[in-house]
């Protein structure tokens, strides 16, 4: 049993899950030989490292390590725990689940989640209702009817209202059985300052769900229906809601990123919500931050390394500090990006309603790469004068140095030279003296170690263990050899034994299905594998299996047993000599040199043999 559901159903739910599918919702697939690879969503890289195994039901990346089943990749990239993960893919492929107790921990931890996302949609039914009904939501209705907003894109978006007044909300769910210190962990309500009782966050305000890609309702947000401060109030960080890692829109609009391979970034949700009106749906809206690189590596997956984001921005101050941090940004997630700024006084929504798609199409066709937007910009800003070319040179300085593609940097540092009509050396200069190209050594992995092992003799060694590690993942056949040879003592690279132990572990529990997997074919071993991976919570060991098991490898019975037996024998070679090294040093703190002279020569014959043995089974790999 893993967790509190039943094991079998864990394997029911394995087994009918299609991992290709799954991941192809968070990561654009291309099918490559029998894999399909893409962008790793974990980590930011320009050439993709990201693959996934239909055979296996596995996926696993090159680039960071990362690696697992799919239930280790929506933990991962949705941030649930495993018994949400079985859950979703459960009600995915109609697998009903009798769940076993769980534990007083389990049953808090998830209650509550399960309580606070039952809170949210119960507040946006709320507001939705305040909106649609009576006429306390018609201030809101005529608001959004002066927006020119339809009935189909309120329903759409799921648009709602929170009335005038402080406590509506805070007693509407009260009365559906939600604590006022639940709706407070929720950000719905704030507690007074008095400390005795709550008041509503949102009153007066059009309301915007912001939701999750499984439409989940996360927070929210509220704009003022006429000139007071703040004009847009979201919710603060929870723990269902990080602004960081959200994106208004996704959820409706994700589709249609996928299928462009674009996607347009504004500002506000009026923005957003106008674009999609008019059919232009490959659209988001950041949350009131700045752009993030959890940002870039959510659209990443949804358009691709070769999709093109344009980020549409005012022409004002804010606008162009927003695309001056947006270059490292994007260069850091390798995704091409645009900068899109429309006529002096527009933004996206009125700029649509005015000019029609086929105007905002045809201005996004004229959009600019970020350090050419910014040198336009700059020259407007400051002139060509000496000392205006001074400033310009100034504030290019920091986006020019968060280019991480030298040749991409050459080429922008050519083009702002001749525009300026100054030396590129002076330029070039004045990078090296900012020192913001100045890079931290990278942080190596955790299991870095594991896969590129270093120091003479090491890297041997540890390619022998592994590839014995690899053979018990791919060959559980062999596992009782391994076993009966005591393999596994003979590593000298801990973390490969403790992973070996783990598999030996496994094939203890399961020795019966093991050993006939030979015979039933890849199936069964891949669902040993899969296993392996349930019953994994060390992050670095499970980076570990992916990869090993991702190995292509020309496996026969007869070899497997080859190599465990040399190896056997070398390990205990290696024991055998670690036993002489112990009486030399006896005989030597003995002063017997007879018996030293004798051992000093059996310890160097058991070296030539022990290199010889080494280098044949290192031949055969």
């Amino acid at each position: 049993m893993t967790g509190y559901i039943p094991e079998e159903k864990i394997s029911d739910i394995r087994n009918a899950a299609d991992i290709v599918e799954v991941v192809s919702e968070a990561v654009r697939l291309k099918k490559t030989g029998k894999n399909h690879v893409g962008l790793c969503p974990f980590h930011t890289e320009k050439t993709p490292s990201f693959t996934v195994n239909p055979d296996k039901q596995i996926f696993h990346c090159f680039g960071c390590g990362s690696g697992g089943n799919v239930f280790t990749f929506l933990m991962k990239h949705d941030g649930v725990s495993f018994p949400e993960a079985v859950r979703s893919l459960a009600r995915r492929y109609g697998i009903e689940l009798p769940e076993r107790a769980p534990t007083p921990q389990q049953r808090r931890q998830m209650a509550e989640r399960e309580q606070m996302l039952a809170a949210n949609r119960a507040a946006a039914d709320y507001y939705r209702r305040c909106l649609l009904e009576g006429n306390a939501g018609q201030t809101g209705r005529n608001y959004l009817k002066k927006r020119r907003i339809s009935g189909e894109t309120i329903d759409h978006f799921q648009i709602g209202y929170a009335p005038k007044g402080w406590d509506n909300l805070l007693t509407e769910l009260t009365a559906k059985g939600y604590g006022a210190s639940l709706m407070e962990k929720c950000g719905l309500v704030l507690q007074r300052k008095s400390g005795t009782g709550y008041y509503d966050r949102f009153r007066e305000r059009v309301v915007f769900p912001i939701m999750d890609l499984n439409s989940r309702v996360l927070g929210f947000g509220g704009r003022v229906m006429d000139d007071s401060l703040p004009k847009y109030l979201n919710s603060p960080e929870t723990s269902l809601y990080n602004k960081g890692r959200s994106l208004y829109g996704l959820c409706q609009t994700k589709k249609y990123c996928r299928e462009l391979g674009s996607v347009f970034i504004v500002e506000g949700y009026f923005d957003l919500i106008a674009l999609y009106q008019h059919g232009i749906r490959n659209a988001v809206a950041t949350l009131g931050t700045a752009l993030t690189a959890e940002h870039v590596r959510l659209l990443r997956g949804c358009i691709g390394s070769e999709g093109r984001a344009t980020l549409v921005f005012d022409s004002d101050e804010a606008g162009v500090a927003a695309a001056r941090r947006s270059v490292a940004v994007f260069d850091k997630g390798y995704l091409n990006a645009q900068i899109l700024s429309l006529k002096t006084g527009y933004d996206p929504d009125t700029y649509v309603f005015e000019y029609g798609a086929g105007g905002f199409q045809s201005a996004a066709n004229g959009a600019r790469g970020a350090i050419p937007f910014l040198l336009d910009t700059a020259v407007e800003k400051y002139g060509t004068t000496v000392e205006g070319k001074v400033r310009i040179v100034s504030e290019l300085i920091e986006p020019l140095a968060a280019i991480g593609d030298e040749i991409k940097q050459s080429l922008y540092i050519r083009e702002v030279a001749e525009r300026l009509a100054i030396d590129e050396h002076a330029i070039r200069l004045r990078l090296q003296q900012s020192g913001d190209r100045m890079q931290t050594p990278g942080k190596r992995l955790p299991s870095e170690d594991l896969r590129h092992p270093r120091g003479p003799g090491i890297e041997r060694a540890a390619r022998i263990e592994r590839h014995l590690v690899a053979m018990m993942l791919q060959v559980p056949a062999v596992l009782s050899d391994i076993d009966r040879n005591h393999v596994l003592d003979y590593f000298e690279n801990e973390s490969l034994r403790a992973l070996g132990s783990v598999i030996l572990s496994r094939f203890q529990e399961k020795k019966h299905q093991v050993e006939v997997s030979a015979e039933t074919g890849p199936a069964a071993t891949d669902r040993f594998v899969s296993e392996i991976l349930d019953s994994v919570k060390d992050e670095n060991q499970r980076r570990l299996i992916t990869e090993l098991t991702n190995t292509e490898e020309d496996w026969s019975i007869e070899g497997c047993q080859k190599l465990i037996q040399h190896f056997a024998e070398t390990g205990r070679s290696r024991s055998s000599a670690r036993d002489i090294s112990r009486k030399i040093k006896e005989a030597e703190r003995n002063k017997d040199d007879r018996l030293l002279k004798k051992l000093l020569e059996e310890k160097q014959q058991q070296a030539v043999q022990r290199d010889r043995k080494r280098m044949a089974l290192t031949e055969k790999l």
